[in-house]
C-alpha cells in the first residue's frame, strides 16, 4: 500500500495541466473542457499549457513548476506524463496523471482509475484536502549528459529496437508502422552482448530482451517487470536470453499477464543502481525515445507526490 503524507508544498499558484490532444488516437480529445470544469472544482486557478512540439510541452512544465504551480497535471498517456515528470521529480509539487493516452501505464500502477473523469475525482479530493502519495521514481544518465528520469519502465532490447526502427519509418502510418518494424526486426533478431552492473555486481550475458522497471507494466499493459513495486526504493531488471524467433513469438504475448518471468531463458533481479552497457541500443523510457546505451539508472524513492 502506498503511504499516505500531508502536502507542504504551498496550495497557492495555480493547477498547470498539460494536455496532450493527440494522445489516444485523440479518442479522449472532446473530454478536456470537462476535464478542466472538474479540476477547477478544487478551488484553484487552472492554467491550461500551451505547447505544439515534445520539447516545448517539457519545457511549459518546467516554467510553470518555477512560476509557482501548485500541482501539475497531465492529460494525455505515459509520453505526456513522462514529459512532466521532469519538471516535478525532486520537488515538492504534487502531480497527477489523467489517463487519455494509448498507453497508461504509470497512472495504472499507481493506483488511478482508468477513467479519465474518474482520475480527475481523485486528483481533486486529493487537492481539497492536501494530501499526496508519494512513490520511486528512476533516474538516469549517460556519460556527461543530462540526467532524466521516468516512471514506468525503460526497454533496452528488442522493444527499444522496434521502436527505433517504426520512429525511421515514413510509411505506413499508424500502428501497421510498427507491425510492420515488428516484422522487419524478427527478421534481422540476434542476441547482443550485454554489460549490467547491479549495485556493482557485474553480469555479462547474451540476449534480446532487457527491461527495468520502476513500475511493472509498458506498452499499454504488458506487465514486463511484474513485480516491480514503486514504493520499495529499488529497480526490478528483467532479462530475456538467447531467444530465437519462434520461442520470442511464443513468450511475448506471455507478457501481458507477467508470466514470461517463469521462461528457463528469463532471468530477473533487484537493485537500487543498474547500469547497462549494448552497442547499438538506443533506449525507450516511458515508451519516449531517451539515452543511447551504456547508461547508469538509480531508484529514487519518493521522488515524486501523487495526487490521490
Amino acid at each position: 500500500m502506498l503511504a499516505v503524507t500531508p502536502d507542504d508544498h504551498p496550495a497557492v499558484g495555480p493547477v498547470a495541466v498539460l494536455a496532450n490532444p493527440t494522445a489516444g488516437r485523440g479518442r479522449h480529445r472532446g473530454l478536456l473542457p470537462r476535464i478542466l470544469d472538474g479540476l477547477a472544482a478544487a478551488g484553484r486557478p487552472v492554467e491550461l499549457l500551451t505547447a505544439d512540439t515534445p520539447a516545448a510541452a517539457e519545457q511549459a512544465c518546467h516554467a510553470a513548476v518555477a512560476a509557482g504551480a501548485s500541482a501539475l497535471v497531465t492529460v494525455g498517456g505515459d509520453g505526456t506524463v513522462h514529459r512532466a515528470l521532469q519538471a516535478v521529480a525532486g520537488t515538492s509539487v504534487p502531480f497527477g496523471p489523467v489517463p487519455a493516452g494509448t498507453g497508461n501505464d504509470f497512472a495504472a500502477d499507481t493506483g488511478f482509475p482508468a477513467d479519465p473523469l474518474a482520475a480527475v475525482a481523485l486528483i481533486v479530493a486529493a487537492l481539497r484536502t492536501g494530501r499526496t502519495h508519494p512513490v520511486d521514481l528512476a533516474r538516469m544518465s549517460a556519460g556527461t549528459g543530462p540526467e532524466r528520469w521516468y516512471g514506468a519502465v525503460l526497454a533496452a532490447g528488442f522493444d527499444a529496437v522496434v521502436n527505433e526502427r517504426a520512429n525511421r519509418m515514413r510509411w505506413p502510418r499508424g500502428p501497421r508502422r510498427y507491425d510492420l518494424a515488428i516484422l522487419v526486426e524478427l527478421a534481422r533478431l540476434r542476441p547482443r552482448r550485454y554489460t549490467l552492473r547491479l549495485d556493482g555486481v557485474e553480469h555479462r550475458f547474451d540476449g534480446v530482451l532487457v527491461a527495468v522497471g520502476n513500475c511493472a507494466s509498458y506498452g499499454g499493459g504488458m506487465r514486463v517487470c511484474p513485480a516491480a513495486d514503486p514504493t520499495d526504493g529499488l529497480l526490478d531488471v528483467v532479462v530475456g536470453g538467447r531467444f530465437d524467433r519462434r520461442t520470442l513469438i511464443r513468450v511475448k504475448p506471455r507478457i501481458y499477464a507477467g508470466t514470461h518471468v517463469a521462461h528457463p531463458l528469463v532471468r530477473s533481479y533487484r537493485a537500487g543502481t543498474v547500469e547497462l552497457a549494448a552497442e547499438g541500443i538506443t533506449t525507450y523510457a516511458d515508451g519516449e525515445r531517451s539515452l543511447d546505451l551504456p547508461v547508469r539508472i538509480s531508484a529514487v524513492p519518493r521522488a515524486v507526490r501523487l495526487l490521490r
